[in-house]
């Protein structure tokens, strides 16, 4: 952080300093300096929609409050929807299908969904890519259209063997692994999904990789609280809520991933270590 802050002393009209040191404050849950350096970064950039999107974000992450996000996503898909594909994914921010997720919104879903120019989008941060079909089996069990969303997720698990196969992608492939076992998870194919989040983090631990791990560390979390392992969703929660790039408030709050848990003093009991110190 000391080096970001230098070269920022350096060189103050250089954004590249900047925007690393928000997205380092933010992850580390640092919010009152993450808004201050995303609002110099607003400052600096006032026609650069993505500051404003880390700033909003930021808000998200800290409080649940999904309205600034809301809002400026709303803005922008009015005079430019074709920006629902790329918003979030590069720049930095939440993107348009996540805030849609966050808000039980299946047609805000489905809108983003279908002005993606890929296959696969990023989800926090660009850790893990999630495919196309994989979020419409999400909208679909959202829905609670359950025949769609096997549907949707048998799709998505034949599209990532397909493309492990097209880009001869190395079988220890922490990424694959990763979205497989959330495919699984969907798919109610508990031990299959378990083992292969499982084998994601153990390809690439936090000790070896604190961003990119902990967003792997994240989906493990995710894929035991949807196989119906609440204990050991439970146990990886309690880790990422104490590392930087763990799991936010507004994470938990809001991700619909964590509704199988709420109820839990356990669960109760990580949110509330989170939550914003006013509250």
């Amino acid at each position: 952080m000391g080096n970001f802050e230098r070269a920022i002393e350096l060189d103050p009209r250089n954004g590249g300093p900047l925007r690393a040191v928000t997205t380092t404050y933010d992850m580390m849950r640092a919010y009152k300096q993450a808004k201050e350096s995303a609002n110099r970064l607003i400052a600096l950039k006032p026609n650069d929609i993505h500051p404003q999107l880390i700033r909003a974000g930021i808000d998200a992450h800290e409080r649940a409050d999904t309205q600034p996000l809301h809002t400026l996503v709303e803005k922008i898909l009015t005079y430019d929807p074709a920006a629902a594909g790329t918003l979030g994914t590069t720049g930095g921010g939440e993107p348009p299908f996540t805030l849609a997720l966050w808000e039980r919104d299946p047609i805000a879903a489905d809108r983003a969904l279908a002005a993606l120019t890929e296959d696969y989008f990023s989800v926090r941060g660009g850790g893990v890519d999630l495919t196309r079909a994989y979020a419409q089996g999400l909208i679909a069990r959202m829905k609670g259209d359950e025949a769609a969303a096997r549907v949707a997720f048998n799709a998505a698990r034949a599209e990532v063997e397909a493309l492990r196969v097209q880009l001869r992608i190395p079988p220890d492939d922490d990424h694959i692994f990763c979205i497989l076992g959330l495919i699984d998870a969907g798919l109610g194919r508990k031990e299959e999904a378990l083992r292969e989040g499982r084998r994601a983090i153990e390809v690439r631990p936090i000790t070896k990789d604190a961003i990119n791990g902990a967003d792997l560390l994240y989906f493990y979390a995710v894929i035991c609280a949807q196989a119906g392992e609440r204990d050991l969703a439970i146990e990886q929660l309690d880790t990422l809520a104490k590392i930087p790039a763990g799991a936010s408030y507004g994470e938990l709050r809001l991700d619909p991933s964590w509704d199988s848990l709420r109820g839990d003093p356990r669960f109760e009991k990580i949110v509330a270590s989170l939550a914003p110190k006013w509250n």
